[in-house]
């Protein structure tokens, strides 16, 4: 525990502003005494505080779930700290075990290198990445030797290991745990070792890494991190996390009219909950809107329109917003085609499977998928449904294929 410093009203009252700020939107904060003591150390020595944040470089698509993190980076940014953006090319050749059933496949250098990169680019969307500090801890893993591995290993129980969610029921469902992944978590905390952070901060199903770095700074000397979890954000079922691999996404690199299509998707009961924890909206503007939801003045599909609008903006831009809304509006609203459906030129067979014929214009992924997309009713050519998964399609020029609600294509022969 950091020792007890003497403030001014004027500092105590700066501790308080910060404390409010940074609390909001947290789910726990371990320990709060040690948050609070190191917050009031930085407002008297005016020397800004380390905020870490470690990045698995294993899947380079940053989706809004992983926004929840760097939003409360950009508020400790804001208020002069550093950001430590811990990207580990190390440990990314092993794969975080946090939430998987199997052993993860090992990265290649280039692998790792190429998503860093991926990383970096999209997280300077949100945060000032001239002012953060990049690390990679290849630099002082690599260094260690086998004596060191062990004197670090020496620092943990295997039941200890075994308490951790994924590792407890791959080890009680008989699943096989390699010992390499016991190692991640060692590696992780030993980061904070390495780079002497003052605060780390994750999702909270990163909690037990988290406070991984806190007991290893203990056992290697240092003063302890604090651990800051984050709420997981549901993705567009409403249900499970978001992630990529189950789809229910929006990635903050998708375009605009998908990215905006997406929200409109967003579970009614989940709007608040993104608008707080995925936008830059203020508190005052989110709790009005709520408000507004609540007593019946705010319709739920323009709070939507609203929300989706503002991701839209925030990464990409007003005009691209307004277009996205604009679009929405004509395409879903008004039931009518959109006016710059792009066009894909047909060399292919006449008539074609239209199975085929949507994975051939990669409107889908797979013919799995196709016939699935036609069963469900939602493949259109001009306008009207497909209902045979059979359809042998001929091709004219002109002809709009439409998938789903916002996939449309022209045919150009």
């Amino acid at each position: 525990m950091e020792k007890e410093v003497t403030l001014t009203a004027e500092q105590q009252a700066e501790v308080e502003r910060q404390l409010a700020y940074l609390q909001r939107g947290v789910v726990e904060i371990i320990p709060e005494a040690d948050f609070r003591q190191k917050i009031e150390k930085s407002v008297v020595t005016g020397k800004p505080l380390k905020i870490k944040l470690g990045m698995d470089p294993s899947a380079p698509d940053v989706h809004l779930g992983h926004t929840v993190v760097l939003h409360k980076l950009r508020q400790f940014q804001e208020l002069g700290h550093e950001i430590q953006m811990l990207i580990g090319d190390f440990t990314g050749r092993i794969g975080d075990p946090t939430g998987k059933s199997e052993t993860r496949k090992q990265l290649t250098d280039e692998e790792v290198k190429k998503n860093a990169e991926t990383y970096v680019e999209q997280y300077g969307k949100i945060l000032d990445m001239d002012k953060a500090k990049l690390y990679y801890n290849s630099a002082w893993l690599k260094e260690l030797t086998f004596e060191d591995v062990i004197k670090l290993a020496g620092n943990m129980t295997v039941a200890r290991m075994l308490e951790r969610d994924d590792f407890e029921k791959r080890y009680k469902s008989g699943q096989p745990i390699s010992i390499h992944e016991f190692f991640y978590p060692l590696m992780q905390g030993y980061d904070s070792v390495a780079m002497e952070s003052d605060i780390e901060v994750g999702g909270t199903d990163q909690k037990f890494n988290l406070l991984m770095g806190r007991h290893l700074q203990e056992a290697y000397g240092k003063d302890k991190q604090v651990a800051l979890t984050l709420p997981l954000i549901e993705g567009l079922d409403g249900e499970r996390k978001m992630s990529k691999s189950l789809g229910n996404y929006i990635g903050i690199d998708e375009a605009p009219n998908e990215m905006f299509g997406k929200a409109m998707s967003i579970p009614d009961e989940l709007m608040v909950k993104y608008y707080k924890l995925a936008t830059d909206l203020s508190m005052e503007e989110i709790e009005e809107l709520e408000r507004g939801l609540e007593d019946g003045s705010v319709h739920p599909r323009d709070a939507k329109m609203r929300l989706g609008a503002t991701f839209v903006e925030m990464y990409h831009g007003k005009a691209e917003a307004d277009e996205a809304v604009d679009y929405f509006k004509t395409v879903f609203q008004k039931r009518a085609l959109p006016s710059d459906i792009p066009e894909a030129q047909w060399t292919g067979d006449n008539p074609v499977w239209i199975v085929d014929l949507l994975v051939e214009l990669k409107l889908l992924s797979s013919k799995g998928e196709a016939r699935r997309m036609i069963q469900n009713g939602g493949v259109k050519i001009n306008e009207e449904k497909v209902t045979d998964v059979q359809l042998q399609l001929q091709v004219e020029d002109g002809q709009v294929i439409q998938v789903g609600k916002r996939k449309f294509v022209k045919i150009s022969m």
